[in-house]
């Protein structure tokens, strides 16, 4: 289903409903489609960290971005000294 902005601010709630039971719901502004609504996978919803954790294994920082422990305290530290 598509609605336009205004419909879709009128009926949040049930577009929500409907798109969380599978249908697909289409926000446009002049029949222009701008945007889908689609349900948050369940894992995030109850807050499981193995779906972040999974990501983070399969996307890790390249070297260059990356810091130790000890330097990260460091650079806290240094951080909260500005704040004063």
């Amino acid at each position: 289903m598509q609605v336009n902005v205004l419909e879709a601010r009128n009926n949040l709630s049930q577009l929500i409903a409907r798109a969380t039971a599978g249908e697909e719901v289409v926000i446009a502004k002049r029949d222009v489609p701008l945007v889908r609504l689609v349900p948050v996978s369940i894992d995030l919803v109850h807050g499981r960290g193995n779906v972040v954790v999974e990501w983070l294994d399969g996307h890790p920082l390249p070297p260059r971005l990356t810091r130790e422990p000890a330097q990260l305290d460091l650079d806290i530290a240094n951080e909260r000294e500005g704040w004063e």
